[in-house]
């Protein structure tokens, strides 16, 4: 069962990568890193996310456009203003690639500090890039895959990253519970995250936005804050206060 080693694996991985840097960090600035330890994680992205690698910068801003108008049709994405799933991640996808290579009008206010390595990014991001990441996948599934059934991981595998953001942006303003009355509709999506590494609390996030700890209640464990911690008594980032 290689396959799904490698899936588990990659799925949290990737997933780490997208809330602690993209998220966290990029977007809300909930801790700080030196030069160094910002390129280095922005590799571990690259690493981690593969084929569907996204720009710090680009998630970045979004997300800050997301806090800012949730909700409203200047969300770039709310299900609100999205017939279904697929139709709120193609316009999630165009509005990425604008903001990612500055084909988007957009007030200083959401791009302020946002890290950015653009050379990194337009290799990192480059289609031939993805293309071999791609092939690399399919190799792996080739050679590890004991099972036909394991080949219906790959598509997932392929788009990891979009994914992960589709499950919060999604069934997070769908379903769920909430513990704010915040003016958007954002929910706790699940009682104990073990699928999302904290990025389920979304209703608290939305909340709180300047909290690194998305988990509140007893139940609600956020793992990618431990790792904060772990990570803030190592040296390699300083907490801000919330």
């Amino acid at each position: 069962m290689f396959i799904i080693a490698f899936f588990i694996a990659h799925w949290y991985l990737s997933l780490f990568s997208q809330t602690f840097f993209l998220h966290r960090y990029a977007a809300h600035a909930m801790f700080s890193m030196s030069k160094f330890w910002e390129r280095f994680f922005f590799i571990f992205t690259f690493i981690t996310q593969g084929s569907n690698y996204l720009s710090a910068y680009g998630y970045g801003v979004m997300h800050r456009l997301h806090h800012a108008f949730a909700d409203t049709e200047q969300d770039p994405h709310s299900p609100k203003y999205s017939r279904n799933i697929f139709d709120m991640m193609w316009k999630t996808a165009k509005l990425y690639t604008q903001i990612t290579y500055k084909k988007a009008n957009i007030e200083e206010r959401f791009t302020r500090n946002v890290p950015e390595w653009l050379k990194f990014d337009l290799f990192a991001g480059h289609i031939l890039t993805r293309i071999a990441w791609t092939a690399g996948y399919v190799a792996i599934y080739y050679f590890l895959a004991t099972a036909w059934w394991q080949w219906l991981l790959l598509p997932i595998t392929l788009i990891m990253a979009p994914v992960h953001g589709a499950i919060i942006n999604w069934f997070a303003h769908k379903v769920g519970y909430r513990k704010y009355e915040v003016n958007n509709t954002s929910t706790n999506f699940l009682p104990i995250d073990f699928l999302m590494m904290g990025e389920s609390y979304h209703n608290n996030h939305h909340h709180n936005d300047r909290s690194p700890n998305f988990g509140e209640r007893w139940h609600e464990l956020d793992p990618t804050y431990f790792i904060i911690k772990v990570l803030n008594r190592l040296g390699v980032i300083q907490l801000h206060k919330a």
